[in-house]
């Protein structure tokens, strides 16, 4: 339904129209009529404007907010950018040959460079600079996150750019060049004793107690709406969607994100297709593979999306990706069903492998959790989940240097 306003927040529950966010923080990121936690964004302006933005030419889009119009801001003024967004697909030539040489298939890789992002060089980067833009917009002066590293340094990054304070919650095991690198720019760190749910539970009870908004995590609205361009960026550039999605897992706002995209796309002049998500967790810390395996083994019996186990305090090689409790599963297990994925692990021992044979191969550094990617790619290939003739996309999250 089309309305006045640029866009409007629709509860996910009861479909309660949110009039902006300045209604919505009031509320502490509630519906303020059944108190449910998830909105998503919906916009007055036909999709089929979209188009002429995807196919301006690479020079003409300097950052995320070249789709300002499908982006949940009102004033230009208030952007925030370091230059996100507008990074490379990259042709993977060495994978295609492996796949090829070692298992006779024909397949297209594709590399999507969110290391190559100006601010902190991961895939956390677009997320930061919208939820920042939309903080300033609405006069937040405070904020609150909980993280295993990556949105730490990207919100703690684009909120002081901002001017907005931060106080960032890490699990026990978070890397101290993450706590030192959020320090950098002036934002508080908290280090919890205990796991990521842990922290994610102090974040929580301190938002609660100062009411200080507090990230709502994968189905947070700024940040699905940042990550959502990824789509308009394939098609931009390639000018077609990939026939696989591969991404390294913890939360998921990426396969969230993509499917919000493709619904939105519905019906415009660009046909496009959810791609088959292949999601991909470190084997130490793989509640989601776990869960996904039992219910493909029953052949998802009703009800199959909301078990899953908790893992305690797992201990992995791969911190950013160390989340025991995976309450986004039933989102990510169901969008994985929906687009004939898969939920797979990959070796942790293996990762510094992955790592040096792209950077023979490719002269770049990944990170673990994009070697986890990566690995999940050979998992795939030697499991048969990528067929003769397809794309496959990679998703890159992160340089070394993270």
């Amino acid at each position: 339904m089309k309305h006045n306003k640029k866009f409007i927040l629709k509860c996910e529950n009861c479909h309660y129209e949110v009039q902006d966010f300045k209604e919505w923080f009031g509320s502490m990121q509630k519906c303020p009529k059944c108190g449910h936690k998830i909105v998503y964004a919906e916009y007055s302006r036909d999709i089929n404007d979209v188009i002429s933005l995807i196919k301006e030419e690479h020079s003409k889009a300097k950052n995320v907010f070249h789709y300002f119009d499908f982006l949940p801001l009102y004033n230009a003024e208030n952007v925030i950018t370091a230059g996100e967004g507008v990074i490379p697909v990259e042709r993977w030539e060495f994978l295609e040959k492996f796949a090829k040489k070692y298992y006779n298939k024909d397949i297209e890789v594709v590399a999507y460079r969110n290391d190559l992002n100006p601010g902190t060089g991961t895939f956390k980067d677009v997320a930061a600079a919208i939820t920042a833009s939309v903080l300033k917009e609405n006069d937040i002066k405070e904020y609150c996150v909980a993280s295993t590293g990556n949105i730490a340094n990207a919100f703690s990054h684009y909120l002081a750019k901002a001017g907005i304070s931060l106080t960032v919650f890490i699990p026990d095991d978070a890397l101290k060049a993450n706590e030192a690198e959020v320090s950098t720019y002036g934002q508080r760190v908290v280090r919890v004793k205990g796991d990521y749910n842990k922290a994610k539970e102090v974040a929580a009870a301190y938002s609660e107690k100062y009411k200080i908004l507090m990230s709502g995590g994968n189905t947070d609205a700024m940040r699905v709406e940042g990550k959502k361009t990824m789509v308009y960026e394939w098609l931009r550039q390639m000018n077609k969607m990939p026939d696989v999605y591969i991404q390294a897992l913890s939360g998921g706002t990426g396969p969230i994100a993509i499917d919000k995209a493709i619904e939105e796309m519905k019906g415009s002049e660009i046909e496009v297709k959810l791609p088959r998500f292949i999601m991909v967790q470190a084997d130490q810390c793989a509640p989601m593979r776990m869960a996904w395996d039992d219910a493909k083994s029953k052949e998802f019996p009703e009800g199959w999306e909301h078990k899953y186990p908790v893992l305690e305090s797992p201990v992995t090689k791969v911190p950013t990706l160390a989340n025991g409790n995976p309450k986004t599963y039933p989102i990510i297990g169901s969008l994985t069903k929906k687009s004939n994925g898969e939920i797979i692990d990959f070796n942790e021992e293996l990762i510094t492998e992955v790592s040096k044979l792209v950077a023979y191969n490719e002269h770049i550094q990944v990170g673990p959790a994009s070697s986890i990617a990566i690995g999940g790619f050979f998992e795939s290939l030697h499991k048969g989940f990528l067929n003769d003739g397809e794309c496959v996309m990679i998703n890159v999250g992160e340089g070394v240097r993270r």
